[in-house]
């Protein structure tokens, strides 16, 4: 398909900014808008930054290049007017996207996409009245959306097919991968399999069974090295000598009876939230964690690019 130009960004927070450098870094001309007094350019130059890091792991070509083609807009209006796609960052309110998607539907040309990064708020809820809701969708992002390329597409009733093809396509085209959410649910895919991971977790460390750094170890020596390029299903084939069907027949009983009691909504408790914090140890200072950790995703990132070239 033709790679179509002018993409608005509605939001230029930690996210709108990644969405700005993943479009820029694939030839996008990226327009930035934000509700904040000066917050859209400023992010223009944190975008080059981005891209500055990104080329350090061999993940962006031209970083100077990619961060000549982004731009701030004064007004929502001024940013959607030339779009070709749209990509709604605001707060995670339904209020708040009823009022954005209506102001957008209003100002973007007929054939632009406007997609939301949602992080649960299901499409149908804040579209339903929109002249334009069948090109509607969620692009719902993992965070960091410039390291974590996932993106779950979830349409309403009424989000059109050709919508759902062109989007996936376009997300695809930037680097991206999006997978389909055949059916609309709250949490989409993602975050109701991290909320089930969690909730198991708080569970465990709050009644003693486990520190929570040792519940971090787990995942992240354990779980975690399977999971950065096998999915669960993939990981049970390859653990019994039969496939998935061979290893259900084995191990399903225990499964059936973790099933049956699983974490109560009260493992979020304050009183549990508070046992997990009287054994973590507070970062002294998160925003040098986070620099950290996306560091590591670059290099982790950078890594599956080159092992996926080779096979």
């Amino acid at each position: 398909m033709a790679v179509t130009e002018t993409v608005a960004i509605i939001g230029s927070g930690l996210i709108g900014r990644a969405w700005g450098m993943i479009f820029a870094r694939a030839g996008w001309q990226v327009r930035l808008w934000d509700p904040g007094e000066g917050v859209a350019a400023k992010a223009v130059g944190l975008c080059a930054e981005g891209l500055k890091d990104l080329a350090t792991h061999g993940l962006c070509d031209d970083p100077a290049g990619a961060a000549s083609r982004i731009a701030a807009c004064a007004t929502l209006e001024e940013a959607a007017a030339q779009a070709d796609f749209i990509q709604e960052n605001g707060p995670e309110t339904l209020e708040v996207k009823r009022d954005l998607f209506a102001r957008l539907d209003a100002a973007a040309p007929a054939k632009a996409i406007i997609a939301s990064s949602s992080s649960a708020i299901r499409a149908s809820l804040f579209t339903e009245d929109l002249a334009g809701r069948a090109r509607c969708l969620i692009g719902h992002p993992v965070n960091p959306p410039h390291l974590i390329p996932l993106v779950e597409l979830s349409g309403a009733d009424w989000t059109s097919l050709e919508t759902m093809a062109r989007a996936r396509a376009i997300y695809d085209a930037i680097g991206q991968v999006p997978i389909t959410v055949l059916k609309e649910i709250e949490g989409f895919i993602l975050n109701r399999l991290q909320g089930a991971l969690l909730a198991e977790a708080f569970k465990l460390a709050s009644e003693g069974y486990v520190t929570p750094q040792d519940l971090d170890r787990t995942v992240a020596d354990g779980l975690g090295l399977r999971w950065s390029f096998l999915g669960p299903f993939a990981t049970i084939e390859m653990n019994a000598p039969g496939g998935i069907q061979d290893y259900c027949d084995r191990y399903t009983g225990f499964y059936k009876r973790l099933a049956a009691e699983p974490a109560p909504p009260e493992v979020y408790s304050a009183e549990a939230v508070s046992a997990i914090m009287a054994q973590w140890a507070v970062a002294p200072d998160l925003p040098a964690k986070m620099r950290w950790r996306d560091r590591r995703l670059a290099a982790l990132r950078a890594h599956k690019a080159s092992a996926e070239k080779e096979g």
